[in-house]
C-alpha cells in the first residue's frame, strides 16, 4: 500500500534516547544557524532559489546560492541520485530548507481551491481516495495564514486572532485531485479541558488511520524560542511512523535583543539540533512567512513530488 511505502522510504527513521525532551530543551545551548548548517566536518551545499511552480521539470540553469548545508543533513527523496558534483545538486536543493528536489516535482501550480467539508471524526472525512497533506501546530501558529497563502485566497480558511478557532478536520480540495487538510492547534491552555482532550483523540486518530494521508506538515513558531510541546509532537509522529515535514512559520519576524527575543535562524537552529538526536536521518524541513510568502513555491514544490510518488506507489 501507498502509506506503507511512504513510511519505509520518506520518514526519517525516530529512535529515543536516554535523554528527555525536557531534558535536552534545559540543557542544549542555542547554535547561530549559520554554525549549525556550516560545520567544517561535513560535505556541504548550498540551498538554491526554487523553481517556479509553474515548471514541470527541473531547470538547468544555475541558481543564486543561499543557505549552506551539509549533506548528511538533506533530505533526499526515494530514486533520487546524489552521487554527482556539488554544483548540480547545489541547485536542486530548495532554497530556506534541506529538501532536494526529485524527478516527481512536476503538476506544483495551484489554479484552484475550495473548501470542502469539516469532521469530527476520521470516518467523516472525503471518501474519494485523494492524496492529502495535514497542516498540525500549537495554537496560533499561523496555519490558517499559511494555508491561504498556499492557495493565494485571503479567505479559504478562517483566521482569527483568538487561538483555538479551528475544532474540526477541515479537508480544502486543490485542482480537484488533492486536499489540504487544516487541523485543530494543539497547546491552547484556555480552551476548555473536554474539548482539548477530543480534539487531541481525534487529530491523532486521523493520523493513525488516515490511508490517503501523505504527509503530515508540522508548523513551528520561529519567532519564538523552542516548545517542548512542539518537540514532543514532533517525537510522537516519528515513534508511529507517520511521514512529517517541518514548517518553520513567521520567519519574517525580528525580535529585538534588548527584549531577550531571538532571531528566527536562531530558534530554528535549536529546533533541528534538539530534535536531531531523536532521529537517525534529518527530518524535511522549510522556513517560511506568510507575510512575505517566504517558502510558499517550497512547500508547493516539496508537496508535488511527495504526492507523485506517493500516486506512483
Amino acid at each position: 500500500m501507498a502509506f506503507t511505502h511512504l513510511h519505509r522510504f520518506y520518514l526519517p527513521t525516530y529512535f529515543p534516547k536516554p535523554q528527555t525532551l525536557s531534558t535536552k530543551l534545559s540543557l542544549l545551548p542555542t547554535p547561530s544557524l549559520s554554525k549549525l548548517l556550516n560545520r567544517s566536518h561535513f560535505s556541504s551545499l548550498l540551498a538554491a532559489e526554487p523553481l517556479p511552480v509553474a515548471e514541470s521539470t527541473i531547470a538547468a540553469e544555475p541558481f543564486d546560492p543561499r543557505i549552506e548545508i551539509p549533506r548528511d543533513r538533506l533530505f533526499v527523496p526515494p530514486e533520487t541520485d546524489v552521487a554527482c558534483d556539488s554544483s548540480d545538486l547545489c541547485a536542486r536543493v530548495l532554497k530556506g530548507s534541506n529538501i532536494v528536489l526529485s524527478k516527481y516535482v512536476r503538476d506544483a501550480k495551484v489554479d484552484e481551491a475550495e473548501f470542502v467539508k469539516s469532521s469530527v471524526r476520521t470516518e467523516d472525512c472525503p471518501s474519494d481516495g485523494l492524496p492529502e497533506f495535514a497542516l498540525v501546530g500549537r495554537s496560533n501558529v499561523g496555519k490558517s495564514s499559511l494555508l491561504n497563502s498556499l492557495v493565494r485566497r485571503k479567505k479559504l480558511a478562517l483566521t482569527s486572532k483568538k487561538p483555538g478557532k479551528t475544532q474540526c478536520i477541515n479537508h480544502f480540495r486543490v485542482n480537484d485531485s488533492w486536499y489540504l487538510v487544516d487541523l485543530p492547534g494543539y497547546g491552547y491552555a484556555a480552551a476548555p479541558q473536554d474539548l482539548r482532550t477530543d480534539w487531541n483523540k481525534f487529530t491523532k486518530d486521523y493520523f493513525l488511520n488516515r490511508s490517503t494521508l501523505v504527509s503530515v506538515f508540522l508548523l513551528i513558531d520561529a519567532s519564538i524560542p523552542t516548545k517542548k510541546i512542539d518537540l514532543d509532537y514532533a517525537s510522537w509522529l516519528g515513534e508511529n511512523q507517520i511521514p512529517m515535514t517541518l514548517v518553520f512559520t513567521k520567519c519574517d519576524k525580528r525580535k529585538k535583543k534588548k527584549n531577550g527575543g531571538k532571531r528566527p535562524d536562531e530558534n530554528v537552529s535549536n529546533f533541528l539540533e534538539l530534535i536531531r538526536g531523536f532521529f537517525e536521518t534529518a527530518p524535511p524541513w522549510i522556513m517560511t512567512s506568510s507575510v512575505t510568502n517566504q517558502g510558499r513555491d517550497e512547500i508547493l514544490l516539496h508537496m508535488a513530488q511527495l504526492r507523485n510518488y506517493w500516486l506512483k506507489h
